[in-house]
């Protein structure tokens, strides 16, 4: 999202982004619906609606600062990545951890922000990372979810005017970057272990941390 408003301003990379992601999280249930884990798609849902709700309440009648917003937040999603990269190449394998408390706060902080700013994906993958250790299960429910929420925005998208001819261009040249990439990254993450698919996981969150931090 950062990179794209760099390149096409936000008006535009908000719905292009956003209705790519739910082309992306089709194609990649598609690939194998099964690994839905339904108990945590359950409940990382309930607690993301509470805060995208809040979230988009918030923004209407609140008028925030976002710069400040986006650079806690890289902070944030650069330590845990730095911890996460830190236990991942350790030899003994991490066990699945029971979510704590703070993690489902920050569940409901991931929504909020994504109902806000459209970027809370790097909070959700260190609820993810924490809770979901098999990649298949972690990539697919986490696009189950993205699903839902990116379906959600994008009739909000449409009902705000968002796509114009031009905006509509830009959606099919990307659609068909996104299915060679889509294809690509299938294939990649197959022939990925556990613990290199998880340390590709904290690098792209690292990434993410960075380009929030210099938006």
């Amino acid at each position: 999202m950062p990179f794209s408003i760099l390149l096409v301003g936000y008006d535009v990379a908000k719905p292009v982004l956003n209705f790519l992601g739910v082309a992306a999280a089709i194609g990649i249930i598609a690939f194998n619906p099964k690994a839905i884990n339904r108990a945590e798609f359950t409940k990382i849902l309930s607690f993301m609606l509470i805060g995208t709700l809040s979230g988009s309440i918030l923004t209407y009648y609140v008028d925030i600062e976002p710069d400040i917003l986006y650079k806690v937040l890289g902070a944030i999603v650069i330590a845990f990545s730095v911890i996460g990269l830190s236990s991942a190449f350790d030899k003994y394998e991490i066990p699945k951890e029971k979510p704590n408390f703070f993690l489902y706060i920050l569940l409901i902080i991931s929504g909020l922000v994504h109902g806000m700013f459209v970027c809370g994906g790097p909070l959700l993958v260190i609820y993810a990372t924490k809770a979901l250790k098999d990649k298949e299960e972690f990539r697919t429910t986490l696009s189950a979810v993205w699903l839902v929420l990116n379906s959600i925005n994008f009739i909000q998208d449409i009902n705000a005017g968002y796509f114009v001819e031009s905006t509509s261009w830009i959606m099919v040249m990307a659609m068909c970057a996104l299915i060679v990439a889509l294809l690509a990254g299938n294939f990649i993450a197959h022939k990925m272990n556990k613990k290199a698919f998880m340390i590709v996981t904290y690098i792209l969150m690292f990434i993410s941390g960075i380009s929030l931090l210099v938006k």
